[in-house]
């Protein structure tokens, strides 16, 4: 492991807000190259956004430095589903967030293609429209967009959108501080404390912090659900037949069909550099008016779904199992299944990648996605009844308009973790070891999607790495899990790519908790102030006290 309506009334809101809260702070626009404020938060998804918002309401300065151009991350990005686990742990800006999402619905505005009565008000786990508690936990992803906007457009948040950390040289550090960051435009943020809001971990890596990639083994951690977990099988995303891997099946001379590896999956409970599997969050409508139709995508290679015509061939017949509804007609798409839109084993290399290889790896998880909702649209290999459905599905038209109706946002599982002085495990997540200094509250199933598609020793085909542990009660989340191990970085909060397990991470990678620990991460920086920056040495009960006093859940 590595340490070290298509409408122009809807494009007009999106469009004015955006200028309102961009174009006036726009760096490009700047004569001056260099930018400075008390707190600098690096990141556009929504622990970047509610971490800002939270410097402000505690009266310092911020200024988002955000490589997105759309705000909000998967929270606007298709994930509308929410993963809530147990709600009454969602406080703070969190909540207040869910509670915005309330009163959008609430207006008759905002069902344009849907009657709010048609809507089935189905959540995960919980009601999607919470009247007692005026929350809305599923959503259109262009709403979430708005209110996210409409958040550092209240605040008078300066967003420098498309600026890109130089993570060569663009970190300069004095005496183990952050003094300032440069963006590959040239422009530099000079700040008091520095936020890590990135799903990769950016800044963190630039700025020298220790980190891990991939999954550490059982023993390291004392932990049951960590390593390579060959033969465990906790939801639906296996082989359930017997599938041969060759290209002439059952002819290891043959040579292995796409997408599957040949490499040996490696031990049980052992560490590994793997990476749970990215996606897209696709947002489809099957309403004929807002729905763009699916097209051949122009690399399309029908070769790459052959393991597919094989599992249908089994009689498998779960295609449309995660098509979750969200309002208008629309459907938040996950994946489901043994071959579905996660991309096993293709972004291996993404978290430590260049900003080129990153690219490449999303253009390639961009082709198979797109590849695998036309197969399914017009394979003959594809049951005809699974050819008929989908042919009611198409693109939200009014959706990620400026992308082609594709998610700005691919989603990142996981990428690089710090590795601090206190970690986050299972053993914490499971109520087995206890938490002294909370700064927030996580509850979902610990859920690892598969990391690797292999050839088993009998010669079949099988997927590994998928697990799902749920926790008896909601845990606690210790506020030295977003610090780096002292002596490495004393004024820098990661509350995304935090210090915890893999299979830790796994429950905690949740957005409603992403946004938790940037609101609580925020607060200790603004505390951390009056301590020249010192992270480290700001009292809990301090953090507390005002988490407490700004709506938090602690316990």
């Amino acid at each position: 492991m590595n340490i070290k309506r298509i409408f122009p009334a809807c494009c007009l809101v999106i469009f004015t807000v955006f200028c309102t809260s961009s174009c006036e702070n726009s760096q490009k626009s700047a004569p001056d190259k260099q930018f400075s404020a008390d707190v600098i938060i690096y990141g556009g998804n929504s622990a970047a956004v509610i971490a800002a918002v939270q410097v402000t309401k505690m009266g310092k300065k911020v200024i988002l430095v955000s490589p997105d151009r759309h705000l909000g991350g998967l929270t606007s990005s298709g994930l509308g589903w929410t993963d809530t686990g147990n709600k009454a742990v969602i406080g703070g800006l969190s909540r207040d967030f869910y509670h915005r999402l309330y009163l959008h619905y609430q207006e008759d505005s905002a069902w344009v293609w849907q009657d709010r009565s048609e809507y089935g008000n189905q959540g995960q786990g919980n009601v999607a429209l919470d009247g007692e508690n005026r929350t809305m936990w599923i959503f259109e992803p262009h709403v979430a967009e708005r209110i996210f906007e409409q958040l550092v457009s209240e605040n008078h948040i300066p967003v420098h959108r498309d600026a890109w950390l130089d993570r060569e040289q663009g970190v300069l550090m004095e005496e183990g501080r952050i003094v300032s960051i440069r963006t590959l435009d040239g422009l530099t943020y000079r700040g008091q404390v520095f936020i890590d809001a990135t799903y990769e971990g950016d800044l963190m890596a630039a700025a020298g912090v220790s980190y891990t990639v991939g999954r550490e083994s059982t023993d390291q951690y004392g932990e049951q659900w960590n390593g390579v977990q060959t033969g465990v099988f906790h939801h639906g995303h296996h082989f359930q037949s017997d599938i041969s891997p060759y290209i002439i099946p059952g002819d290891p001379t043959s040579g292995v069909l796409p997408r599957i590896s040949a490499e040996d999956p490696g031990a049980y409970g052992s560490a590994d550099h793997r990476v749970q599997a990215y996606c897209f969050r696709m947002c489809l409508t099957d309403d004929p008016e807002n729905r763009v139709a699916i097209s051949r995508p122009p690399d399309y290679d029908s070769t790459q779904y052959e393991l597919l015509r094989r599992v249908f061939a089994s009689d498998w017949r779960e295609v449309f199992a995660k098509y979750d509804p969200i309002p208008n007609h629309k459907t938040d798409v996950n994946n489901h299944g043994p071959f579905s839109t996660d991309n096993i084993g293709m972004n291996y290399d993404y978290p430590d990648a260049s900003y080129e290889r990153r690219r490449e790896i999303i253009q390639e998880h961009t082709s198979y996605q797109k590849g695998l909702l036309w197969f399914l649209t017009s394979d003959p290999a594809v049951p005809a009844e699974v050819r008929k459905e989908m042919e009611r599905w198409g693109y939200a038209g009014d959706e990620f308009t400026d992308n082609g109706y594709w998610p700005h946002q691919i989603y990142v599982r996981e990428a690089r973790r710090m590795v601090g002085d206190y970690v986050m495990t299972e053993n914490e997540v499971l109520g087995r070891a206890p938490v002294e200094q909370s700064v927030g509250m996580g509850s979902y199933t610990m859920d690892s999607h598969n990391v690797q598609r292999y050839i088993k020793p009998d010669g079949f085909v099988q997927n590994e790495g998928d697990i799902g542990v749920h926790p008896d009660d909601p845990y606690q989340i210790d506020m030295r899990s977003l610090v780096p191990a002292r002596g490495e970085c004393s004024n820098l909060l990661v509350p995304v790519c935090l210090s915890c397990s893999h299979i830790a991470f796994g429950s905690i990678r949740m957005e409603p908790v992403f946004m938790i620990l940037g609101q609580s991460a925020a607060t200790l920086a603004v505390l951390a102030l009056d301590k020249q920056g010192e992270v480290h040495e700001v009292p809990y009960e301090q953090v507390r006290e005002q988490l407490l006093e700004d709506g938090q859940v602690l316990q």
